[in-house]
């Protein structure tokens, strides 16, 4: 089928959609809901057979709807209606929620219903949600109702308010006050629950030191107290405040910048280092204390002859002092006796690279990308030149640019199914890109399909990743289930009866690698690149890192993604 994605922006479920729809053989093309005569323009040139809504913030026209069926993906159980379903879902902690595929017509979010799936609530963040569970029950509807619709058969089932089944109902856009935190009032579970339905957008607001703020990434806290609303500790970027009964932690915060409008999301102690000096810092000893509660990014353990190094960095995105911080890390980790390191990354994100929010906020925006990309450059220098264990990276979450080549740099490299890869730099304004990725890629993909990757700035599936090579193995199973899987794997590498030849052959196969090309090669020529990309005439890069952390609505589609615009080109 002719399938046409209308979406605000090519987020993660967008790509998760085109990604899947494109594999099962749908000719698929995106177009960004900027206006509507822009709308109407894409249908014309396209001709697409169903249009299919992932992530709208407006309304579809009434005469593209009319003429063109629309399946609009709303993240809520039927009946749920309304432009903040999710906010609402994790502010009122329901214990299941689910995403509706529905058919647009002229009332918001109450067309016939093409399918609908359930799923149970984790207390975790509005983003974590809608990457897990809002994603892949986005794309089980959506498959179902393009098989409903293909079939001539199906009828989709009216929105029905009479019917007990329905549990959903009508509610408002969610406002700053139905979130607001009473820290003189509020528990410790309620005040990061009212943070955690407002995580990647809007934020919660608040203020901190007399300023006001947005918060972020919350995090709990089982011991630490104080007078309720204090700031009572720090720990890397994160500032700890009382409530009535304990604590939270939080981890990101944007501030209002001079000209009144809100600043760059920011680690919490960055965004107030100068009201910070008299706060307590909370040692972090990465490896104990692992059933505790509390703000940690980095954590390590060991079980039978596994070290298991895991790093939760906000949005996957890595700064020079995570950066310090993972690679001491590390070091660590591949001195115990251990004969297999898995990297875990976060339930979110493996990485995505550099910390652009924290290099667009540095005095010098070009000195700071120059130090982020040789600390991600000197991590994946270690996992490389490791060459008496074994380095396994557990992809639970999506990965991009920066972040799937640091992965790559593993000697396995197994991925969660539902998984997506950006393995591009591109789209940042012309970024080269480093993290040897130039000895990395063409040696597990081939030299013309990492051509392909690298220029064509498109999302693949693990599964297709896994296809071409650039990754060792999918492990189909549930989010749930995947860590275990993980160890299970871990555990059988590490005690093969052929591990030592597996070391043997690795120890080999590096240094061949070195003498046809050392790696100090690789990462000077790319790093050439980047000393252009950084400090050259050509702003690209500089000005794409600001429309990104700024949120610069976009104002034309890619072609890369909008097929039928490079057709009229």
């Amino acid at each position: 089928m002719r399938l046409l994605l209308l979406t605000h922006a090519f987020n993660s479920l967008s790509q998760r959609l085109w990604v899947e729809l494109s594999e099962a053989g749908h000719t698929v093309s995106v177009e960004f809901d900027i206006n509507d005569a822009v709308t109407r323009e894409a249908v014309k040139w396209f001709q697409p057979e169903i249009i299919i809504a992932p992530f709208l913030k407006r309304a579809i026209p009434e005469d593209v709807w009319q003429n063109t069926p629309c399946l609009v993906v709303h993240p809520g159980i039927i009946g749920d209606r309304g432009p903040s379903a999710l906010d609402w879902a994790v502010l009122n902690n329901e214990r299941r929620w689910g995403v509706t595929c529905l058919q647009a017509n002229a009332e918001m979010d109450a067309g016939d219903i093409w399918a609908w799936q359930e799923f149970a609530m984790r207390d975790v963040a509005k983003r974590s949600l809608y990457r897990h569970e809002v994603t892949e029950a986005a794309a089980d509807t959506v498959r179902q109702a393009l098989e409903r619709i293909q079939s001539g058969t199906y009828r989709p089932r009216p929105l029905d308010y009479s019917d007990p089944e329905v549990r959903g109902r009508w509610r408002p856009f969610m406002k700053s006050d139905d979130r607001r935190i009473d820290w003189k009032m509020d528990t410790a579970e309620v005040a990061l629950r009212k943070i955690r339905s407002a995580d990647g957008h809007p934020g919660v607001a608040d203020e901190l030191f007399g300023e006001a703020v947005h918060l972020y990434d919350a995090w709990p806290e089982d011991r630490l107290s104080g007078s309720p609303g204090a700031i009572i500790a720090r720990r890397h970027g994160a500032l700890c405040r009382a409530t009535v009964d304990g604590a939270v932690w939080i981890g990101h915060v944007r501030k209002k910048d001079p000209a009144g409008g809100w600043g760059l999301k920011l680690p919490a102690t960055l965004a107030f280092e100068h009201r910070i000096s008299e706060l307590p810092e909370v040692p972090d000893d990465f490896a104990s204390d692992h059933h505790r509660q509390t703000f940690r990014e980095i954590a390590y353990r060991e079980h039978n002859h596994v070290g298991y190094l895991e790093f939760r960095f906000y949005n996957g995105a890595m700064s020079v002092d995570q950066c310090e911080r993972f690679q001491r890390a590390f070091e660590y980790a591949r001195t115990q006796p251990v004969r297999v390191v898995v990297l875990l990354g976060g339930a979110d994100f493996w990485s995505n690279g550099m910390h652009l929010h924290v290099i667009e906020a540095a005095p010098s925006p070009a000195d700071e990308s120059w130090r982020n990309i040789n600390a991600i450059d000197d991590i994946a220098h270690a996992i490389i030149t490791t060459d008496d264990r074994v380095i396994v990276a557990a992809l639970r979450g999506n990965a991009g640019a920066g972040g799937v080549f640091l992965a790559l740099a593993a000697d396995q490299v197994v991925a969660h199914e539902g998984v997506i890869l950006n393995p591009h730099y591109k789209n940042m304004g012309n970024l080269y890109g480093s993290e040897y990725w130039t000895y990395l890629l063409p040696k597990r993909a081939g030299v013309e399909c990492a051509a392909t990757l690298t220029e064509n700035r498109l999302p693949i599936s693990a599964r297709r990743a896994a296809e071409i090579g650039l990754i060792d193995r999918v492990i189909a199973t549930s989010a749930a289930s995947f860590v275990p899987a993980v160890e299970a794997l871990a555990e059988g590498i590490a005690n093969s009866p052929g591990y030592a030849e597996i070391i043997r052959g690795k120890d080999e196969q590096k240094k061949r690698d070195e003498l046809a090309k050392p790696l100090a090669s690789y990462r000077a020529a790319e790093l050439e690149h980047m000393k252009l990309n950084f400090y050259g005439f050509d702003p690209s890069y500089h000005v794409a890192r600001y429309n990104f952390v700024f949120r610069v609505p976009h104002s034309r589609t890619p072609l890369h993604l909008a097929a039928h615009r490079r057709k009229q080109s």
